[in-house]
């Protein structure tokens, strides 16, 4: 009866085998995680400064502070008790998003400064010349300290303005005196597009200035030292330039001098498209590969020294020597290169690896990574939001990730010579593909949401430059930068230079091949975040539930696009673009161009230029005929007159003005004015045609009521250009 007793009954339910092994599976691979759930950390922080970053209106900062002081308490309360993972890990999250808002908040108010109003009417400008900037469209651009500005007050005067100048840059360090047209930074271009005032303020530069008049010199009062030594550093890295162009060349000596001390000055304009197009363009921008490439070169250069001097090979470590010389040499190179934020944060990285070898700790992991994530997000919370952090982090997560995932690589002996050296080439060209492949997946998300720009064959032109740039130009471009200012750089700088001419034929030719560059719109704001987690989860997770990330990274590729807007019109009114046909026809052709061009990659649109045929157009107007487009445009900075505005009226349904419009007349009954009004409350505008009328979104309205975006008003003393009618 006992037995009878102990059989299942019938109606009981069953085991499912397959149930079981899932739930055992998901259970190994989370305690396969036990070690790397304090990589979140990172994460979470950037995460809150994101959240900051995302909000429409500025919050004040008590409220985020207490959040983050009693989340922060809360965590370390639970984890002093011994409480659980499952307690303290969510804890840990919640109190570094905390942090990372409060962090971004404090960071921003940190550096406010003064915002230049819009003087139209050219001024007077009296300063210092910090630097030489990246050129621009209309000239030579260079960073000037304000001292004077005639129409503001002291204390409304700006720390830093990029002024372009006409001619010859001055040199850093020269008292100039312009006179220009002073504006605040630029708005975004377009509703969503990146934030150029934004990035302005945490670089503390107030505004921008155009140059009517050739620069001339005055005396100044002595400028502070903090001042004098940047002044002097910059002085000498824009002399290292000039030496390098001389030496070169022109094309040539451009691209290096960029690539050693950052400045762009005399790359040709062709070369820079080719670079873009073929894949090339971030060998230009100083950042993590140059780091990495001084860096470890100098480290082994000196550990192998080390090796060569056995006296000293027996008293010291040479590892730990070269690290503190890769330190040393990544510092001194940051400094050289003008300390760009991408370069700031590639050698805040840098020096956490080399600290990892003199800790005897593993110079490359996923550990060190976020550490030099942490710190990077604790010293500039803005950026997260930037493309350069974005990029540069996802792709060296990728790798290291790669790198844990890869066998060690067995190593036969007494291999004859030829078979040794067919082995490492296969060995280094399977390497090479893999990790281009690993790194390009990893960054795509954000070149196609950022820069709306893909290289199709990229991994050819990098895997083609990547021996010459790692093994001859970088190098090569070190010791020729460091013997240089002594007069014994001319054979390295010579070796470089033709690493240069190789790199630049490679990128023409890659460029110039059919379909070299594809153009994808922008996918919604919220996907870019879907897809960063994407790339996270498949770096940081172990095991094979890591691949379930992928379709995630995915998301910036696949996910469906928002109907083309029907009219673009560019911030204050000056020009316009409408779509058709997967077209963006310009109004004004050669006129704001940078904003035109940005707006039509963000929508996947081909820039074409309006016909002649079809449009009235006069010195301040522009009025399709027929039908023939969905808006006319009238850009002079006095309104039209009752005649020019019906005309404009009765040939399109949208009517944009660049001035303020008193009264409209009876033909403009049933057609959508935009005026000066709106263009300065909003800023640029994007409008979608639909059967109940027009909708539309502006620029303002996606900003918010942001530091950033406050403009300050303009001087009752100054007087605009608009009443000249230009």
């Amino acid at each position: 009866m006992s037995g009878r007793a102990a059989l299942i009954p019938p109606d009981a339910a069953k085991p499912s085998p397959l149930r079981d092994r899932f739930f055992a599976w998901i259970a190994d691979e989370a305690r396969a995680q036990s070690l790397r759930w304090r990589l979140l950390a990172p994460v979470a922080f950037g995460g809150g400064a994101a959240i900051y970053f995302a909000l429409r209106s500025e919050p004040p900062l008590w409220p985020l502070a207490v959040a983050a002081a009693v989340t922060g308490a809360t965590w370390l309360a639970a984890r002093r008790r011994g409480t659980g993972r499952r307690v303290t890990l969510p804890l840990m999250l919640l109190a570094c998003l905390a942090c990372g808002l409060a962090g971004a908040k404090v960071r921003s108010d940190r550096v406010a400064a003064p915002i230049a109003p819009a003087m139209a009417e050219p001024t007077v400008i009296e300063g210092w010349v910090v630097d030489v900037d990246s050129p621009g469209d209309r000239g030579h651009r260079v960073v000037v300290a304000p001292v004077r500005i005639r129409g503001l007050a002291p204390e409304a005067t700006p720390i830093r303005l990029r002024a372009t100048v006409r001619g010859d840059p001055p040199v850093p360090g020269s008292a100039i005196r312009l006179f220009a047209i002073v504006n605040p930074p630029p708005p975004p271009a377009s509703p969503g597009a990146y934030d150029f005032g934004r990035g302005a303020w945490f670089e503390r530069l107030g505004g921008t200035a155009f140059a009517l008049a050739e620069t001339r010199s005055t005396i100044l009062p002595t400028a502070p030292w903090s001042l004098r030594m940047a002044m002097r550093v910059n002085a000498i890295r824009f002399g290292l330039a000039q030496r390098i162009v001389h030496r070169l060349g022109e094309r040539t000596g451009g691209i290096a001098a960029a690539m050693t001390t950052g400045h762009e000055t005399w790359i040709q304009r062709d070369d820079l498209d080719a670079m873009r197009d073929s894949g090339l363009a971030h060998i230009l921008s100083i950042s993590g590969l140059h780091m990495a490439i001084v860096g470890g070169f100098a480290f082994f250069l000196v550990r192998f020294g080390v090796a060569a001097w056995p006296w000293l090979a027996l008293r010291v470590s040479g590892k730990k020597v070269a690290a503190v010389a890769g330190v040393v040499a990544v510092w001194s190179y940051l400094i050289l290169s003008g300390a760009p934020a991408p370069a700031e944060r590639a050698a805040i990285t840098a020096s956490i690896a080399f600290a990892a070898i003199l800790l005897d700790r593993q110079a490359i992991s996923m550990h060190g990574l976020a550490v030099a994530a942490m710190v990077v997000l604790i010293l500039q919370p803005e950026a997260i939001v930037t493309p350069g952090f974005q990029m540069s982090f996802a792709a060296t997560a990728a790798l290291v990730a790669l790198t844990e995932a890869w066998p060690p690589r067995t190593r036969e002996l007494s291999v004859p010579w030829p078979i040794a050296l067919f082995q490492s080439a296969r060995h280094w060209l399977v390497v090479a593909v893999t990790a281009s492949l690993v790194a390009g997946v990893a960054t795509g998300p954000f070149a196609i949401q950022h820069f709306n720009r893909t290289a199709v064959f990229g991994l050819i032109a990098n895997l083609a430059t990547s021996p010459i740039a790692d093994f001859i130009m970088m190098p090569a471009l070190a010791l020729g930068a460091l013997l240089e200012p002594i007069g014994l750089g001319g054979p390295f700088l010579w070796v470089a230079g033709r690493g240069v001419d190789a790199m630049l034929a490679v990128g023409h030719w890659v460029s110039g091949l059919p379909g070299a560059v594809q153009t994808i719109a922008s996918a919604p704001d919220y996907v870019l975040p879907i897809s960063f987690l994407g790339v996270l989860f498949v770096c940081l997770w172990q095991g094979r539930l890591r691949w379930a990330g992928l379709p995630f990274v995915c998301a910036v590729l696949i996910w469906p696009r928002a109907p083309t807007p029907t009219v673009w019109i560019g911030d204050g009114g000056t020009n316009a673009a409408f779509s058709r046909s997967g077209q963006a026809v310009v109004i004004r052709p050669g006129v704001r161009e940078f904003a035109t061009d940005l707006w039509s990659r963000r929508r996947g649109l081909t820039l074409s230029e309006r016909a002649e045929e079809g449009w009235l157009c006069e010195r301040y107007s522009c009025a399709p005929v027929s039908g023939t487009a969905p808006v006319a445009v009238w850009w002079g900075t006095t309104a039209p007159d009752p005649e020019a505005l019906t005309v404009l009226c009765e040939s399109a349904p949208l009517v944009s003005v660049r001035a303020t419009v008193s009264a409209l007349p009876e033909a403009c009954d049933g057609r959508l004015v935009l005026d000066g009004v709106d263009h300065a409350r909003g800023g640029a505008v994007e409008l979608w045609r639909t059967p109940q009328g027009w909708r539309a979104v502006w620029s303002a309205d996606v900003r918010g009521d942001r530091p950033w975006s406050r403009m300050p008003p303009t001087p009752a003393s100054t007087r605009s250009v608009s009443d000249t009618g230009g």
